[in-house]
């Protein structure tokens, strides 16, 4: 029954509407990746979500109000997502989950650098990163600085560094 919930708990109700992995993945790749169209959520995400996953999972989160959908005006057969004001505030719960996941799982250096900036500038960039997603997925004015570029220029350090010192093959 649609409307139906568990219980009126504050936690049960964020659970009912993001807990499945897949919802997560889909705003954190919209949020961290800036990937918009519905291809680039399909092609370029680690965990290789299906089409169908995907699909499901976007008309979700428009129905729920996390995200907004509209044409494309370069091509008739795409639309554009966009974060919401409701999934721009789960900046600070992305930020505390990927520090936790880095304490305590066994990441890579290059998905886990973003986190690690995010954490190591705590709220403070927190509201900066809010504010520079309202930008670019609500028109609100640009920020003075990009924080979404330096997420970027710190993976790609990292990237650039692994390319220069490739981990040393397993001894058999």
């Amino acid at each position: 029954m649609e409307g139906a919930h568990r219980s009126g708990c504050p936690i049960n109700l964020t659970l009912e509407m993001l807990g499945d992995r897949w919802s997560l993945i889909v705003i954190r790749d919209l949020m961290f990746g800036n990937r918009r169209h519905y291809r680039e959520l399909l092609t370029q995400s680690e965990e290789g979500i299906a089409s169908n996953i995907l699909a499901d999972r976007l008309k979700r989160l428009t129905e729920a109000g996390m995200i907004s959908r509209r044409d494309d005006p370069s091509h008739k057969q795409k639309a554009i997502y966009s974060l919401t004001e409701p999934a721009i505030q789960l900046v600070p719960l992305l930020a505390q989950m990927g520090a936790w996941g880095r304490r305590h799982t066994p990441t890579s250096e290059e998905l886990a650098i973003r986190a690690q900036v995010l954490e190591e500038g705590g709220p403070p960039m927190w509201d900066a990163f809010m504010a520079e997603l309202r930008h670019l997925h609500l028109g609100a004015p640009p920020p003075q600085t990009s924080v979404f570029g330096q997420l970027q220029q710190a993976y790609e350090a990292v990237v650039a560094q692994r390319r220069q010192d490739p981990a040393p093959a397993p001894s058999a």
